[in-house]
């Protein structure tokens, strides 16, 4: 496409990403439709076991429900797309989709950002105050510290891509990516994009807060759990302390790659939309292994759902 005169913009964008790799850009089909279909089904199970049994209703198991909900939603904003992309080589896409697509993935990665600083929180009260835990983690503190996040999630992320809206792109509509990415978007607008810039800092600000209060909720917390006397509670509070690093550990991992990725020119561009992919989907991918297999409860749970199957079927 030509350049426009600067009054003049764009309103379909062509997501062109991994077309340097060119003749080969059929096969990456087949890694990310078994992506897909391992999301949709690992964490549709993880969900239906927490919402079957009432037993698993608690603050902790249901954080763990909503990481499962983002690991089977997540990949439906954008994969199939991508799917499409690589087979028929369909890659356009509306300005309005592709503002609703990247609100969704951004709002996301902040909603991961926000249960897994809630999963910490849970950890911290039910380990410093054992004895005061149902005071603290109560329904109503609950849902006023849910909303809080909520709130703070929804109008940076509103803002950082209602700067986006009056944007002209009248240079190209060719956006190298294989989904609307706020950088690769905002990179390919006319005029003064300084604003934009701030905008995501800011939002990436989010996860970098929650994650030095999970740092440092995780610092207390050990130090409280090896103070304490060796038993089997100390073990089941390290083992799920463990399990819930771990997950962290997948989450903020993925984004510093794919944050790293966009600042080092020397990184090859297919690389860099590999590392943004994986950012989002990596974490429903391990997730319902690491919450799945290393939490007790519900294993147990999975197991009997899969043996009841099972004998069903005979």
């Amino acid at each position: 496409m030509g350049d426009r005169s600067s009054n003049v913009s764009y309103t379909v964008f062509q997501l062109i990403g991994f077309t340097d790799i060119k003749e080969y850009r059929p096969l990456l089909f087949i890694p990310f439709c078994i992506i897909l279909v391992y999301s949709l089904f690992a964490n549709a199970i993880l969900m239906f076991v927490i919402a079957k049994h009432r037993k698993l209703h608690a603050p902790m198991y249901i954080l763990i429900g909503l990481i499962a909900a983002l690991g089977f939603f997540v990949p439906i904003y954008f994969v199939p797309r991508m799917l499409v992309s690589f087979l028929w080589n369909l890659n356009t896409i509306t300005r309005h989709e592709c503002l609703i697509q990247m609100f969704c993935l951004h709002f996301s990665g902040c909603f991961q950002s926000s249960i897994l600083l809630g999963m910490a929180v849970d950890r911290y009260f039910a380990i410093i105050f054992p004895l005061r835990y149902n005071n603290f983690v109560s329904l109503k503190n609950s849902m006023l510290f849910s909303a809080i996040l909520s709130i703070r999630n929804t109008v940076i992320i509103v803002a950082m891509i209602s700067l986006v809206v009056p944007l002209i792109f009248c240079r190209t509509n060719m956006i190298y990516h294989s989904f609307c990415e706020h950088t690769s978007v905002v990179n390919i607008a006319c005029g003064d994009i300084t604003k934009n810039y701030l905008a995501l800092t800011i939002a990436f600000g989010i996860p970098s807060f929650d994650c030095f209060i999970i740092f440092c909720s995780y610092v207390i917390i050990f130090v409280v759990i090896f103070r304490s006397p060796s038993g089997e509670s100390r073990q089941k509070a390290i083992h799920t302390c463990t399990t819930h690093i771990m997950g962290i550990a997948v989450a903020y991992i993925s984004v510093v790659t794919a944050f790293v990725g966009y600042r080092v020119a020397t990184i090859p561009r297919d690389v860099r939309i590999l590392t943004s992919a994986m950012y989002l989907l990596l974490p429903g991918i391990c997730n319902p292994v690491i919450y799945g297999l290393r939490t007790t409860e519900i294993r147990t749970q999975i197991v009997k759902l899969f043996k009841c199957n099972k004998v069903s079927t005979f």
